[in-house]
């Protein structure tokens, strides 16, 4: 029964190989770049398209999976070895690689069913992604000032730092699958092998393994290491925006430094409240204020002094827009509005003498709108 199965098994696999190559990502054009693009080229274009679809800047459907399609395009180019593949093969070919650890031998298209814990004959299944570790997160609280002035911000970060020799005390393990994990292959019918996974504590990267006791590195894998760090606030920056230190994470063997993000907590202000460039304000004026005008002063959060003139009547719970008074815009160009709500006091009694002449004064008012 097995062996009817699996020429019809071929044919799907042949089939799911040839839309594979179908729907590819052309990983120049994913950049808008040309093929002979210099790896300078090829950096700065990674950084505008990383820029245009980072998720924590376009909210748009499909932006994350845009970014990491650029991410991972950037990531090939600019190694050599897998340029070259990539060059030569495409991105099929490069899959088959890395599925192969690039020892050659395994792969191919029955890798499909190793989701499952089988294969027929060959290797394992190489998962394309990068491996890292963890990123790290600090909020970063700052005051309303501080992101309407802009700051610097010194700080010191402890990680952990690989040894000086750690390549010394590496040996290659073709079971090891990943930081902690080991693969075992049993073969439980003619032609089927089932792969079991197994907790591995030596195993620091696929295909690598840790010699324990290792005389290159007797205090372990990794030492404390304290970093000084140079934290640049561009004013109007908001809260829940990231400030990034790629690869400053701490480090193990065979894997990739995660980054560091700082993420901003905006410190709720006494006298402004913010709704991304814009400011609000609440100001309190008393009736014959509302009733006759005023000017009025306002202390800015860096200090600065700007009046406003109202000529009109107010009325209560009226907002006013002032032009150019908000918080910096991030591009750079011009501020945000003001915006403030004025709330009348009223007195809490009146003569009968005030009651007699305010109602005369605005009878005369009412009497002079007829004529």
């Amino acid at each position: 029964m097995i062996q009817r199965q699996r020429p019809i098994m071929r044919t799907l696999l042949q089939l799911c190989a040839f839309l594979s190559v179908a729907y590819a990502v052309d990983f120049y054009e994913l950049l808008g770049i040309s093929r002979s693009a210099s790896q300078k080229e090829i950096k700065k274009a990674y950084r505008a398209k990383s820029l245009e679809y980072h998720p924590d800047k376009n909210k748009a459907e499909g932006a994350a999976e845009k970014f990491a399609e650029i991410a991972y395009a950037y990531e090939v180019l600019t190694d050599e070895d897998k340029k070259e593949i990539y060059d030569r093969h495409g991105e099929e070919g490069l899959k088959q690689h890395e599925q192969r650890g690039g020892q050659g031998g395994g792969g191919g298209f029955d890798d499909i069913f190793s989701h499952f814990g089988f294969n027929f004959g060959g290797g394992g299944r190489r998962g394309g992604e990068d491996q890292r570790t963890p990123d790290v997160e600090i909020p970063l609280r700052m005051t309303m000032k501080q992101l309407y002035l802009g700051d610097t911000i010194e700080v010191e970060f402890v990680r952990q730092t690989l040894c000086v020799n750690w390549q010394e005390c590496m040996k290659d393990m073709p079971e090891c699958q990943g930081a902690g994990i080991r693969v075992a292959r049993q073969q439980i019918a003619p032609g089927f092998v089932q792969q079991v996974q197994q907790r591995d504590e030596r195993c620091v990267s696929r295909g690598k393994m840790w010699r324990p006791n290792c005389r290159a590195c007797p205090g372990g894998k990794t030492t404390t290491e304290k970093i000084d760090l140079t934290i640049d606030v561009t004013k109007g920056m908001r809260p829940g925006e990231r400030i990034t230190f790629e690869e400053v994470a701490d480090e193990k063997p065979g894997l990739r430094a995660g980054d560091l993000h700082f993420i901003i907590i905006g410190m709720a202000d006494s006298t402004f409240h913010r709704d991304g460039d814009q400011l609000y304000v609440t100001m309190e004026i008393p009736l014959v204020e509302a009733l006759t005008g005023f000017t009025k002063e306002i202390v800015h959060l860096d200090g600065r002094k700007f009046s406003f003139t109202v000529d009109e009547v107010t009325e209560c719970d009226h907002v006013m827009r002032l032009p150019g008074k908000g918080m910096p815009r991030r591009s750079g160009r011009g501020y945000g509005d003001l915006y403030v709500t004025f709330e009348v006091e009223f007195p809490d009694e009146l003569t009968d003498k005030q009651k007699a002449s305010i109602r005369k004064i605005l009878l005369d008012a009412e009497n002079n709108d007829e004529l």
